[in-house]
């Protein structure tokens, strides 16, 4: 006799740990806050606003919203501040969950359509209920094992974050500047390859370029500030790790046969962080200076080729004098490995 078969769970329900027995109005009282101030944090979140009768909270948001709000209660942080941190742990795991839950839907897909018949349409299809009910259940597997990685990964980054704090802080004055080498990197003929390249095909790309972009920047002990599709940004403090960074992106991306060619531009001076990411005139330089470079060729600003010009190691060959759009006259030099283990400068 053949068991029934069982009812899959409630996986959403599953992931968030309890089961939703609150309301909105409930979450508030027990968080000691006002129905606003609850649905202000909620927001920041990143979730919808919902009617106060759908119950729909789990303790685990009323422990969540006790704590944040506690905070600012206790005097640790202001409203604002508060919001604001709300937001950028809502902007990070939401980035995190879709990256993540992609990757998994992926194996499975590759696991449910191996031996069949290859599928010559190449285009992104939403998963089968098969597949997307395969995924749930291994995401609700792997939480528990994953979430103090999480939390070890965060630690980690927070210790390297506050490490360059203290190493850039001024001794007297507050500065809202700190002066860093910066490098895009960009693929070369990239448009003319979305128009031949399947949506998978394309993705493949992407991801291979990611991956191998972070792993040449962290061994230099460089910074991954963002990646836009094409194009990399990164930080080192000194030039000559930064200029290692490009180097070696460079070569290895030439050696990568699913990649095209990369060009790259690096600029120094003083630059703005904010929310994680950078800004500023040397930004802008360095994103022209990579516009300007021929594929697989690294170009460098001024600043950047005097620092250089005193190590081992490099050769710098400098070009004409130019006007680069929005950034003015710069003169660049073409950055290359030292053929004799000497220097050149330019």
């Amino acid at each position: 006799m053949t068991e029934p078969d069982r009812p899959e769970p409630d996986y959403p329900e599953v992931l968030l740990g309890r089961p939703r027995t609150l309301r909105g109005r409930d979450v508030s009282r027990g968080a000691e806050v006002s129905l606003v101030s609850a649905r202000k944090f909620w927001h920041a979140l990143g979730f919808p606003v919902v009617a106060g009768d759908d119950v729909m909270f789990t303790e685990a948001d009323r422990e969540a919203l006790a704590s944040l709000t506690g905070l600012v209660r206790d005097g640790a942080l202001d409203e604002p501040t508060a919001l604001s941190l709300a937001r950028a742990f809502a902007r990070s795991a939401d980035r995190l969950a879709g990256w993540q839950s992609q990757l998994i839907a992926e194996a499975v897909e590759d696991e449910l359509t191996a031996g069949r018949a290859a599928d010559t349409d190449q285009t992104f299809r939403l998963p089968t209920l098969d597949a997307a009910t395969e995924t749930a259940r291994r995401i609700v597997d792997l939480s528990d094992r994953l979430e103090p990685l999480l939390v070890y990964a965060w630690r980690r980054h927070l210790s390297a974050t506050v490490a360059r704090m203290i190493a850039d802080a001024e001794p007297e004055e507050y500065g809202t500047t700190k002066v860093r080498s910066v490098g895009f990197a960009d693929l070369v003929n990239f448009s003319a390859l979305v128009r031949k390249m399947s949506e998978r095909e394309l993705a493949r790309l992407v991801q291979r370029f990611e991956a191998l972009s972070a792993d040449v920047i962290t061994a230099h002990d460089g910074r991954l500030v963002k990646t836009v599709g094409d194009e990399v940004l990164f930080t080192a403090a000194p030039a000559a790790p930064a200029a290692a960074i490009a180097l070696d992106l460079v070569d290895a991306i030439q050696e990568d046969d699913l990649l095209p060619d990369v060009r790259v531009g690096v600029a120094r001076g003083p630059v703005v962080s904010r929310m994680g990411d950078i800004f500023g005139t040397t930004v802008n330089r360095a994103s022209r200076l990579t516009a300007a470079a021929p594929a697989g060729t690294v170009l460098v600003d001024g600043p950047t080729a005097r620092e250089l010009a005193e190590l081992s190691g490099f050769e710098l060959h400098g070009r004409r004098r130019r006007v680069l759009r929005g950034v003015g006259t710069v003169t660049p030099s073409v950055l290359r490995r030292a053929s004799s283990g000497g220097r050149r400068p330019g």
